[in-house]
Formats: structure tokens, sequence, C-alpha cells
């Protein structure tokens, strides 16, 4: 192995077709070897010679810089934008899985019921959240083939961050309402717990 250690991103050219051998994680393109991922350029030294008494050239390669991909599992806690909301559900794009930022656009949904663990028949979804909102929630269900189904029906779940009408940032004053600090005005979110 090379100690050589290289970020090269999608595109960036590596070496030569008649030095180097096009291993993982790169393509061909006129006798030039392209990185197609992003990730550490290696090179992999030959270990022995052919049986046709050519020399085997070293192969480059591109290692992938973080394997680790954050996917939603029930019983994850994620960040999320809410994106739209009708009168059942609010459709929620989700940032962050646990603490790992999301490589993928995932989309999930809270379900009115899944709003509050109690009083389920009184909730009204624009009493609880409006676009835009950066809410924290856990993943009930894998739902079905587009969305992940979530519920924010613990105390530490709810609106963490949200803007008022007038496009202030507001702060929580009680768990079903936050407010502008400029204008006063108070409007009715379903909140995380507030930190004290």
């Amino acid at each position: 192995m090379s100690s050589e250690s290289v970020i090269v991103t999608p595109g960036r050219r590596l070496g030569l077709t008649q030095e180097y051998e096009s291993g993982p994680g790169t393509y061909v393109r006129n006798g030039m070897i392209y990185s197609s991922i992003l990730g550490t350029k290696k090179i992999e030294q030959a270990l022995a010679e052919t049986s046709d008494d050519s020399i085997k050239r070293p192969m480059l390669f591109v290692e992938r810089q973080n394997t680790k991909f954050a996917i939603p599992v029930i019983g994850s806690e994620i960040l999320g934008r809410v994106v739209r909301i009708n009168p059942r559900a609010a459709s929620v794009a989700i940032m962050m899985v646990d603490s790992a930022p999301c490589q993928e656009d995932f989309q999930g949904i809270v379900r009115v019921q899944d709003i509050r663990a109690t009083e389920k028949d009184l909730v009204q979804m624009i009493n609880s959240f409006r676009p835009g909102d950066i809410i924290r929630a856990e993943v009930i269900s894998l739902g079905d083939q587009r969305s992940y189904f979530l519920a924010t029906t613990k105390n530490e779940h709810g609106v963490v961050f949200a803007q008022s009408e007038a496009g202030n940032s507001m702060i929580p004053i009680s768990w079903e309402e936050m407010q502008d600090p400029k204008t006063q005005t108070i409007e009715k979110r379903k909140c995380a717990k507030p930190v004290t």
C-alpha cells in the first residue's frame, strides 16, 4: 500500500492507464483514470509478476471517506423540517437521524393521532406544526414506500425551532405555545420540552 493519502472528489483525474490499473471507485476515459466517488486516493502495489513475464501495474483506487450512512430505523430520534401540513398529517423532510446527518433525502409523516399521548381527539394540526418548523420526533414505523411514520408523543419531542408570521425566531413559553420576543405574538405549537 502507498502512504499517499489525498482526498479526491468525483471527476478528479488520478493517473494514466499506462501506469496504473483502474480499481474500485474509479473509471477510465481516454486513457485517464478518474475518481467516481468522494474519498481517499490509494495505490496498491502489485505483489507479483504475471506468468507472461510482464510486470503488473499498481492498482489505483478510491476508498470511501465515511461509509456510515444515517438511515432511520424504528426507535431512532430524528430532526426534520415540516414541509407541508393538512388536517390529518404533517410531511417532514428528515435531516438528521440520532446525531448523524442524512446522506439521502428521507421523508416522514406525523399523523394527527401521533402528535400527543393524551387527548388525541382534540389535537389540531394547525395548532401543532407549521411549514418551516424544525421538529424532533421518533420513528415509530417504517410506514409506506415513501415515508416513515413519526411521533412527537414524548415530552422531549415536538417543535424545537419556529419562525413567527413576522419572520422572527420564536421561543417556547409552554408545551403548546411559542412567542415572538419582538412582537410578543403568541402562536400555538406542540413544543419540545423547553430547556430550563
